[in-house]
């Protein structure tokens, strides 16, 4: 067993160095939200931000490269993806932040280096905090069970936070201000 926090991924039986800090990661999963790239651009935003020396590896490297990239920011636990999403790591940063500072004990935006395998294991630690009940609320209406009151009451009271409206593209966000203009501004859409 390894305790060791990895600073490089093996492709092709070599050892590529990483930018492991949270940060590079964080980029990664908001470009992978980003409904205005492709999942060819998706993968190069990850391929580029993770490995330090990216320029250099054999594109036939590329698809290892990817999923050993993939496995580590999913820190081995082989997830794929397809189940309902609950978080959004760039629209609940102004909750996730202080949740994650409470369990560090300390500003972690701070921080000269956090690698993402700490980032994440504080982030599993986050209890009593506005951003556990948020995110235990989106996972129980994401299994399709009933909220109790109060839950209710938080949610409605919250939905701002609570809610996780889907991303539209660029051309999506200039359709609906069209036709919000058309309609003369009505907020509804």
């Amino acid at each position: 067993m390894s305790y060791e926090l990895p600073q490089a991924l093996e492709v092709s039986g070599r050892d590529w160095a990483i930018r492991a800090d949270y940060r590079e990661i964080l980029k990664i999963l908001a470009a992978f939200d980003d409904p205005d790239l492709t999942d060819a651009e998706k993968a190069y935003v990850c391929l580029h931000n993770l490995y330090a020396n990216f320029e250099d590896m054999p594109e036939a490297d590329y698809p290892e490269a990817f999923q050993a990239a993939a496995a580590f920011i999913d820190h081995g636990a082989g997830g794929s993806g397809a189940g309902p999403r609950t978080v959004d790591w760039e629209r609940d940063a102004p909750l996730l932040f202080p949740a994650v500072n409470r369990v560090a004990g300390y500003e972690v935006r701070g921080a000269a280096f956090l690698h993402w395998w700490t980032f994440l294991g504080m982030f599993m630690e986050i209890r009593d905090s506005v951003y556990a009940t948020v995110l235990a609320l989106r996972q129980k209406r994401a299994r399709g069970e009933k909220l109790e009151k109060w839950e209710r009451d938080f949610w409605h009271r919250n939905a701002g936070i609570c809610q996780l409206k889907p991303r539209l593209t660029e051309l999506e966000q200039a359709e609906k201000a069209r036709l919000t203009e058309l309609l003369g501004g009505v907020r509804s859409l």
